[in-house]
């Protein structure tokens, strides 16, 4: 009679046809694919934002421009554009003011933003974003108290930025507010609310400084971390190389236990010596 082992030894693989390390085979090949597509979509994910943070940093170095050189009425605010320092000159018109619901601060205060129109010398209005206040009212119904802006004709500077939708926010226009106060800051809309020739976007003031009671200005926008997306793409490429290997290392230990227990069972049955 042949030995246990040479039996065995010609099937050695034999187990992985069991239904056992079929599901864990196939699993194991479903496995790679998903996370080499996981990895590339941080890959895209990680070009998108160095991308975008390279937008908005190359917006916020330039050099400052006339705001009517880069939009006008019925403009609509490029992402090439948008965080571009523009200029204006011209006086604010605190009549036509309304505040901006359910906005917060850096500290993740609620309160208002406080949206002026600004004429200009030829007679078109630029929507100023002067900043944030508190809401501090007695209700929400009720106009709160605003701090003045400068008076008279002055020169301002902010961030230019694209009109405000409810796709691109998540920020419903609800209808039926209170006099004077807007969910979204649209160039269009207030275009019909004044009746007037408005800039297409908005400006975040950033000049002339604060003095006294005024609007919180709003900060600079952040960099998203694009890095991170960078870690996660070479993470799911490493659990990618590294299921095969898990598998293969599986494999060589049910190997040696199949062989263990083999010999052990051989010997158990040999006749003992006398």
């Amino acid at each position: 009679m042949r030995p246990t082992t040479e039996l065995y030894g010609r099937g050695v693989y034999r187990f992985l046809l069991t239904r056992q390390w079929v599901i864990l085979t196939l699993v194991a090949l479903l496995l790679i694919p998903t996370m080499i597509r996981l990895g590339i979509w941080q890959m895209h994910r990680y070009e998108e934002r160095s991308a975008r943070n390279q937008l908005v940093s190359d917006a916020l170095h330039a050099k400052p421009v006339p705001a009517e050189e880069l939009t006008s009425p019925g403009h609509t605010v490029t992402r090439h554009d948008r965080y571009r320092t523009v200029t204006a000159k011209g006086h604010f018109d605190t009549r036509d003011e309304v505040v901006v619901r359910r906005r917060t601060n850096s500290d993740d205060e609620v309160g208002y933003h406080v949206l002026t129109p600004f004429v200009l010398t030829d007679g078109k209005v630029l929507l100023v974003n002067r900043g944030w206040i508190p809401s501090d009212g007695p209700s929400q119904t009720t106009f709160p108290k605003v701090p003045a802006p400068p008076a008279g004709t002055v020169t301002i500077s902010g961030r230019l930025m694209p009109d405000e939708t409810t796709a691109a926010s998540g920020i419903k226009d609800l209808k039926g507010l209170p006099p004077r106060q807007i969910m979204l800051i649209n160039s269009e809309e207030q275009a019909r609310r004044l009746g007037a020739e408005v800039l297409g976007g908005y400006i975040q003031q950033t000049a002339p400084d604060p003095k006294g009671d005024t609007p919180e200005q709003i900060s600079d926008p952040g960099k998203e971390d694009a890095p991170l997306n960078y870690a996660y793409m070479i993470q799911w490429w490493l659990f990618a190389a590294g299921v095969p290997y898990g598998w293969w290392v599986l494999v060589k230990r049910e190997r040696r236990d199949r062989a263990e227990a083999a010999k052990e069972s051989e010997t158990e049955a040999e006749p003992a010596s006398v």
